[in-house]
């Protein structure tokens, strides 16, 4: 199977969210911020164009050290493969179910885009880091400072 693999780089644009699923799987989410930056000749400097938000999963391992590594604005490099899902709000699925809102537009559909991540780290050429390993034995499982559950 086919998959698209890719590199963003980017701000953390939230704290990570962390939790474990019911079979005991650590989950950490974080949208990141993607700023594309373009040279202005007129102003001879460097100005900011769109900006596009993905949201990042990320699983097991790798999800504790995002949630205790991880700050909101902080420059990320993220690895990983990208998906790109069609949603449509819930509540009004129901209700164009049930024929309400006869006057509206229909169920409002937006497209998301998320990296199923595979590594996170942060940008050095923005700043600079300290490494800890962490022992395979004992993950960082038990919520990681900072880190928020749903």
């Amino acid at each position: 199977m086919n998959e698209t693999w890719t590199t963003l780089v980017g701000n953390a644009a939230t704290r990570p969210d962390f939790w474990e699923t019911a079979a005991g799987v650590a989950v950490a989410r974080f949208r990141l911020a993607v700023t594309v930056r373009r040279w202005d000749r007129r102003s001879e400097g460097w100005t900011d164009a769109h900006t596009s938000f993905y949201t990042v999963w990320t699983w097991r391992t790798l999800a504790a050290n995002v949630a205790a590594s991880v700050s909101l604005g902080e420059p990320l490099l993220v690895h990983g493969t990208l998906r790109v899902r069609e949603r449509e709000k819930e509540r009004e699925r129901e209700e164009a179910r049930q024929g309400a809102g006869e006057g509206e537009s229909g169920p409002k559909r937006w497209v998301t885009a998320e990296l199923d991540a595979v590594a996170v780290g942060h940008d050095l050429t923005r700043g600079t880091s300290a490494f800890r390993r962490v022992s395979q034995a004992k993950p960082l499982l038990n919520a990681p400072t900072g880190a928020t559950s749903p």
